[in-house]
């Protein structure tokens, strides 16, 4: 769904930013950049490297504050400059990144369980009632005690992804969340982000993962040079026949991992 869609249907996007401009080192990584994210959507950053797509993502969540333009959370603009406000949203906008930043001097439970504790004032045994759960939920329940230095790349992952899933998100921000991993630890947390996906969870993801982002996308957003260039289905920019910069990109990757026509010829597009 477009933001004209949204407008016109009258529903307000459970996450919205309207022309977000962000420069970096004299370089506008960010030029007028707008979308809107509907409640239980999943949209799909792709591009080239330097597109600006990590950057959206940090000034989505406020880790880089933007330049200009505004940013909205069920349809409420967010002060970026008031602490207060900014740790409520952040509660509300989980952010997974690509190289999993957990605390290394603490267990997985620990990484869980911590900002349970010091955000939302939750009792010892509450959190951990709660980090257990959400280990559970990711499958990594009997590492709890283990820490990062012990756990694989993958597993790491999760952990991170049960630390924001601990804080009830509203919206889940994911950044090359399998970028950093060994191509046999990858499946297990597409695992996850899919079961995500399908209990309702709004994403938006940035990824090279074209084949199974496309049968979970709502909606592709291609980006190049700052701005969003091209945007639509999977089943559009996919499809058989389409001429789109997305479809010609997506068979560069399949190329250059050897996996012919992964882009082009999907089974089981999204529609």
């Amino acid at each position: 769904m477009s933001a004209i869609d949204i407008e016109k249907n009258g529903d307000v996007p459970m996450l919205e930013a309207v022309n977000l401009v962000k420069t970096l080192g004299g370089n506008r990584v960010l030029d007028g950049v707008s979308l809107a994210l509907p409640k239980g959507c999943v949209k799909v950053l792709i591009g080239p490297s330097g597109a600006g797509k990590s950057t959206l993502l940090q000034c989505l969540n406020f880790l880089l504050p933007p330049d200009a333009g505004h940013i909205s959370l069920e349809g409420r603009r967010v002060n970026g400059g008031s602490k207060r406000e900014l740790c409520a949203f952040r509660q509300k906008v989980g952010m997974i990144f690509q190289d999993f930043n957990l605390f290394d001097h603490l267990s997985a439970l620990e990484n869980v369980r911590v900002a349970l504790i010091k955000v939302k004032g939750m009792s010892k045994l509450e959190a951990t009632e709660r980090a257990l759960a959400e280990l559970a939920r990711v499958g990594l329940k009997d590492k709890a005690t283990l820490y990062p230095a012990n756990l694989s790349g993958g597993q790491k992952q999760r952990v991170a992804i049960a630390r924001a899933l601990a804080m009830d998100p509203k919206v889940m921000l994911l950044d090359e969340p399998t970028s950093a991993l060994d191509p046999e630890l990858i499946g297990e947390v597409l695992a996850v982000i899919r079961d995500l996906a399908q209990l309702g969870m709004t994403m938006i993801m940035a990824t090279h993962q074209i084949s199974f982002s496309a049968s979970l996308a709502d909606e592709f957003l291609f980006m190049d040079k700052g701005r969003i260039v091209e945007q639509g289905s999977p089943a559009e920019l996919l499809g058989r026949g389409s001429q789109s910069r997305t479809q010609s990109f997506c068979a560069k990757i399949s190329e250059l991992t050897g996996v012919a026509g992964e882009a082009c010829e999907l089974g089981d597009i999204k529609a």
